[in-house]
């Protein structure tokens, strides 16, 4: 196991800078996880860590050990690539055994260590068949054993599961799960699935144009992103997003919104007015129209069978998305009004950083004590 250090990691490509001067510490046997829209870098990140492109400017350490201008095969690490990579004409035995066999380890010794990563794995009654004889999550399974029968120091994942369908898909996350539980390497982890993020990772690095947006538990980024784009990134559906007038000045601001919202607020810090609220859809509920804090026209209803999700249009241009756990019984195109609580509010300043506000410190201390319990 191993820790992993970036310093002002950066990475261009001509005048294409990709990664900026990123700075990122992964504890000891952490399993973290990078996310971001495509294009972010998150995966151009990865391989810079795992030495298979040189960086451009910075440092990298493993295990408190310089590292960048060390080749990928000196660095202790293993890779899993969303493609399986596995050579056909092998049995998931010889798969599995073969990088050890380029090490010149005796044959009983490479058996030995096959048959505890198999079983590890639950791959041990497959070691005589050949990839085109498994199932998708079976040949994952043997690309995983593949790196882990190596014993590094640090697991590099490059969304080793977009290939599979989603049954498949959350099989395999609690098998990931299971395994980091098991063995306590350091893993580092790409994806584009919120729900790989938010049930894997010891901590998120929310990437955008080739920047750190925010480093946090799952917990923290859901509870107290630091931005808007933060905000709408995590969650499904995504944060509803609208944008109010203000009227009064710092520490205190009344909002003026879409669907009759009017609210006063106490924020805190002198920064420019607040140009957007954000609410969650499961922090929404339908109310009759007098009744709620906005009110808008009922546009769609969809039914997921364990959960329903209602469109309503607040203005012309913006459409809020409610969650709600039963089906209501309410016709399409009915007036109807939206009920919040005021910790659940987010406001966004005009650069698009989240404002704090009194009820916004609720919030943060309820996710904070959340997570200690957890």
């Amino acid at each position: 196991m191993a820790s992993v250090e970036l310093k002002s990691v950066s990475k261009s490509y001509g005048g294409n800078t990709v990664i900026r001067g990123v700075d990122l510490a992964i504890r000891d046997g952490e399993f973290v996880v990078f996310v971001g829209p495509s294009g972010c870098g998150k995966s151009t990140l990865l391989r810079l860590i795992a030495g298979l492109i040189p960086v451009s400017g910075g440092e990298i350490a493993i295990g408190g050990e310089a590292v960048t201008d060390v080749p990928a095969s000196k660095r202790g690490i293993a890779f899993v690539f969303q493609s399986y990579a596995l050579y056909p004409h092998m049995t998931v035995a010889r798969n599995i055994g073969f990088a050890l066999e380029t090490l010149g380890l005796r044959r009983d010794a490479i058996r030995a260590k096959v048959a505890e990563v198999a079983k590890l794995l639950k791959v041990d009654h497959l070691l005589t068949r050949r990839p085109r004889e498994l199932s998708g999550g079976q040949r994952q399974r043997v690309a995983i054993g593949r790196a882990l029968v190596r014993k590094p120091e640090v697991f590099l994942f490059d969304e080793p599961l977009s290939n599979l369908d989603s049954d498949l898909r959350m099989e395999m996350r609690i098998e990931i799960a299971r395994l980091h539980d098991d063995i306590g390497t350091t893993m580092i982890y790409v994806t584009h699935d919120q729900a790989e993020a938010m049930t894997l990772a010891d901590r998120i690095v929310v990437l955008n144009h080739g920047v750190i947006e925010q480093v946090g538990t799952p917990q923290e980024l859901y509870h107290t992103p630091k931005s808007r784009f933060v905000a709408g990134f995590v969650g499904s559906p995504r944060m509803n997003f609208a944008p109010v007038t203000t009227t009064g000045g710092a520490p205190d601001w009344s909002l003026a919104g879409p669907g009759g919202l009017a609210l006063a607020v106490s924020v805190t810090g002198n920064r420019s007015a607040p140009a957007t609220i954000g609410v969650r859809p499961e922090a929404l509920s339908l109310v009759a129209p007098e009744a709620g804090r906005l009110s808008g026209t009922l546009e769609r209803l969809e039914d997921l069978g364990h959960e329903h999700f209602a469109y309503v249009r607040v203005a012309p241009e913006t459409v809020f998305v409610v969650r709600v756990p039963v089906r209501p019984t309410i016709a399409r195109d009915t007036r109807v009004g939206l009920a919040f609580r005021d910790e659940d509010l987010f406001l966004f300043d005009e650069a698009g950083l989240r404002l704090d506000h009194a009820a916004s410190h609720e919030r943060a201390a309820a996710a904070s004590i959340e997570e200690r319990a957890a």
